[in-house]
């Protein structure tokens, strides 16, 4: 069943995703070489806790972190360490959820530590724009699988993969709801979109193919040939005339 968010919960998920966005934009002078994982997802979740916000996914099963931060090929899920320093060169993916009274925001941003090659800034601009472009066409009125459509026609168009293995989603007081929102599919299917609905839109894309493989550790999902991957993500909410984006600062 997909949740429709009230004006309260909406308020509440704002707030949230409001202090996600300031606190992953203050963290960007922190991304740099020398610093690890760990330290990252330390000073993260001390902005959050100073901000009133509690992180969902410390505890969530086995994981024990407030983010998941995923290098170069990773695709998601990679768990802070550490052992993983950040070198010039590095591809940086920082995924967060916040919850502010019980609501959830999720985003994921991407850094860019020293100089990485022009394929990096390629893939990372491409599912920017697959972000974007979902953001400019969700509104009342269309079907839930028009979005996955339109993030593999980018996508593909301009040479890259689409993750099969994992989704966007439904987003409300769990930071994982219905629907589910795969980042592939044909137009036209699925429930329609209305007013009040709650999304976290994240395009997961891949330099080469698009199969994946999970490290020892259980969560870390890196491509399954070593090619780079890029994640961004945004948490919308549906309004009567498009969407109101809850992860940005403008």
């Amino acid at each position: 069943m997909i949740i429709i968010k009230n004006k309260l919960a909406i308020d509440n998920m704002r707030h949230a995703g409001h202090i996600l966005a300031t606190i992953l934009e203050d963290i960007r002078s922190q991304v740099v070489a020398g610093v690890s994982t760990y330290e990252l997802d330390s000073m993260i979740e001390a902005q959050m806790t100073a901000n009133g916000l509690q992180a969902p996914c410390k505890g969530y099963g086995t994981y024990r972190f407030a983010t998941c931060i995923s290098l170069n090929d990773g695709i998601v899920h990679g768990v802070p360490s550490k052992e993983i320093i950040l070198k010039s060169g590095d591809f940086v993916k920082i995924d967060v959820v916040g919850s502010y009274k019980s609501y959830c925001a999720d985003l994921t941003r991407y850094y860019f530590v020293g100089e990485v090659s022009a394929t990096a800034r390629r893939i990372a601009e491409v599912a920017q724009i697959a972000l974007d472009s979902v953001i400019e066409l969700v509104r009342p009125g269309i079907k839930l699988s028009d979005i996955s459509a339109l993030v593999q026609q980018i996508v593909e168009k301009e040479g890259f993969g689409v993750v099969r293995d994992f989704a966007g989603h439904g987003i409300g007081q769990h930071f994982h709801e219905e629907p589910s929102i795969p980042n592939y599919g044909k137009p036209g299917k699925g429930p329609i979109v209305t007013e009040g609905m709650a999304f976290a839109i994240e395009p997961m894309i891949t330099e080469k193919s698009f199969e994946v493989r999970i490290l020892p550790d259980g969560w870390t999902a890196k491509t399954i040939d070593g090619g780079l991957a890029a994640h961004v993500e945004d948490t919308i909410v549906v309004t009567r005339t498009g969407v109101e984006v809850l992860t940005r600062l403008a």
